[in-house]
């Protein structure tokens, strides 16, 4: 009898150790998408969820750096924005670098910050960076209604600023800064699994990172400049530059650029997924 009960036993999943190093179920993270909108709205409301603004604090944020910016990069340091009223031009830059630095943070430490979860209970781990950038991506789009405000109000006001069509191609802007961040993201979550102070050091590169990238400058000032070709080496230096011109129609377009980006995204992306594969199977153990 205990037999036959064992035979018409059927199994509704099965988890077995993964035998290649590069192996990705995408069915299965289809499978876990409930579970990924889980992820979005906790990243979404647990923010500001206790907060007295509550999400006001979308747009405080970056309100206030931009008007920081315009003080110490326009007024006292006076460097130019190459004829983008300042607002729309640290504005721009600012909430594009916001999302970058977002989708980079939830991912550097993705295995260490979850790993009590993750000896817990079995699901894909990309779920998690994934509903970090969607979560991310939701907020940008709140505060890119600023941005639109703040555009309309200098075209009203007669100031000459026209969108090109190549703001047609934002979606792949980001996607190429979310993917840069991510692939980024990975290769230090794998490695600060075993180096927790990596964490402080790559913090502080990040830091730097920003003054290398378009932000609060135009390429067309920088490139002329003995240091021009460290600039260029940043990947993302392309993708901010035709961002502000989209919008702007003031600069040029980066397509050169856009290449470099996307060249430099195919190998970090290789190599995060490698390590983030090899990293995950035995995290456990050593954290």
């Amino acid at each position: 009898m205990q037999e036959n009960n064992s035979n018409q036993e059927q199994w509704t999943a099965i988890l077995e150790p993964r035998k290649k190093l590069m192996q990705f179920n995408i069915k299965e993270l289809w499978d876990y998408r409930d579970l990924f909108s889980i992820y979005v709205r906790r990243n979404i409301v647990t923010v500001y969820k206790q907060t007295v603004l509550g999400l006001a604090w979308f747009f405080i944020s970056p309100v206030f750096t931009t008007i920081m910016y315009m003080f110490v990069f326009g007024g006292l340091a006076g460097i130019s924005t190459g004829g983008v009223p300042q607002a729309v031009f640290y504005l721009s830059g600012i909430l594009m670098w916001n999302y970058f630095t977002t989708c980079f943070n939830q991912n550097s430490n993705v295995l260490a910050a979850n790993a009590s979860i993750f000896g817990k209970v079995y699901f894909p781990r990309l779920i998690i960076p994934l509903a970090g950038m969607t979560s991310s991506l939701v907020t940008f789009g709140i505060q890119l209604l600023l941005l639109i405000a703040v555009y309309v109000y200098y075209v009203i006001t007669g100031t000459p600023l026209c969108p090109r069509w190549e703001l047609l191609l934002f979606p792949v802007y980001l996607i190429l800064i979310a993917l840069t961040a991510m692939s980024w993201g990975m290769i230090v979550s794998s490695m600060t699994v075993k180096y927790r102070d990596l964490n402080m050091l790559v913090g502080f590169g990040i830091s730097l990172l920003m003054y290398a990238t378009p932000i609060i400058y135009p390429m067309s000032i920088a490139a002329d400049k003995s240091y021009g070709w460290v600039l260029r080496l940043n990947p993302l230096s392309g993708v901010f530059e035709s961002w502000r011109y989209s919008v702007t129609g003031i600069g040029q377009m980066d397509w050169t650029g856009l290449l470099y980006c996307l060249g430099c995204l195919a190998v970090t992306m290789f190599i995060g997924l490698l390590m983030f594969s090899k990293a995950e199977r035995n995290f456990i153990d050593t954290v």
